[in-house]
């Protein structure tokens, strides 16, 4: 199985804690963020992963070279900020697959089971399948709207109500992007997903295991004294 994580972004509200690295890079009991998040991918089967990267990559690259624990790591490297949505496509470029690739964010840690998401992909044969996490407050992500097992339609951010939310751990078809209109850089969430979900009808696979976002102070606070127990 191969994963795109999307590591490119800029971590300006982390930048005050973490100093003048990539936010992927945050270390936690002196491990980058990314380690964790390449060791659990590696306990699910993982074989490939190719690194987004932008911001300060060498520092990514120098730690991981092109290898970390028998994962096979490749990097798309930006020129200039893509978007989540040009990074995916940029990186699938770099992939040329057949199959199904997971894409998950390099600030984002969701314990999931990997194969059964696929199993449940490759069965029902969605060009997108959203791992979607139940929260008591989706106030600071927006909800997701369910019917049966397919997302039709997403809330905004802001509303204070219990409800799923995107866990940012998606398995695509490498033809996700064929016959919609993009552009060269674009946002993943407000610019493809929200605006074409009936196009797609992404298929859900909720997961009520643990999440931490660190892209806040906040929460990579709780990061640093919950990752030692999992």
């Amino acid at each position: 199985m191969q994963a795109i994580i999307l590591a490119g972004g800029f971590g300006t509200r982390l930048r005050s804690v973490i100093g003048n690295i990539p936010k992927p890079m945050a270390p936690i009991q002196g491990k980058p963020f990314l380690a964790y998040l390449l060791d659990y991918l590696q306990s699910q089967g993982i074989t490939e992963v190719v690194l987004s990267v932008h911001y300060l990559y060498e520092q990514i690259q120098t730690y991981f070279s092109n290898a970390y624990r028998g994962i096979a790591i490749h990097y798309a490297i930006e020129d200039q900020p893509l978007g989540t949505g040009g990074a995916i496509v940029h990186a699938l470029e770099s992939i040329k697959t057949l199959h199904p690739v997971f894409v998950l964010n390099g600030d984002t840690f969701l314990q999931l089971d990997y194969r059964n998401m696929w199993d449940l992909h490759t069965k029902n044969s969605p060009v997108l399948t959203m791992a979607l996490r139940s929260v008591p407050d989706c106030y600071r992500y927006g909800a997701v709207q369910v019917e049966g097992n397919t997302v039709n339609s997403f809330s905004e951010k802001g509303v204070v109500q219990a409800g799923l939310i995107n866990a940012g751990v998606y398995l695509i078809e490498p033809t996700l992007f064929h016959n919609l209109p993009i552009n060269k850089q674009f946002s993943f969430e407000n610019e493809f997903l929200f605006p074409f979900v009936k196009q797609l009808k992404p298929q859900a696979f909720l997961v009520d295991n643990y999440f931490i976002d660190i892209g806040i102070p906040e929460d990579y606070a709780n990061a640093l004294n919950l990752f030692p127990i999992l």
